[in-house]
């Protein structure tokens, strides 16, 4: 899996808005922006991620994926 695989899965399945991804094929690490984070602690929104990704992870394409951040826009517009 290539981190524009990985980029695309996370804009269609979150509806994400920026979806920046990195990563060597095994371990990849992202910066996520969706509207369906509003609300929620950040917990939730890492499982959201998980939960939105389960077919690939389980599968063994995706091996690893680290969060470095989950913003809601408004939350990534001020940063």
């Amino acid at each position: 899996m290539t981190p524009e695989q990985v980029q695309t899965l996370l804009i269609t399945r979150l509806d994400a808005t920026v979806a920046e991804v990195r990563g060597d094929g095994h371990h990849f690490y992202a910066r996520v922006v969706s509207p369906r984070f509003e609300g929620l602690a950040l917990l939730a929104r890492h499982r959201l991620v998980k939960d939105a990704l389960k077919d690939v992870i389980d599968s063994g394409e995706l091996h690893a994926l680290s969060l470095e951040k989950t913003s809601t826009p408004a939350e990534w517009a001020a940063l």
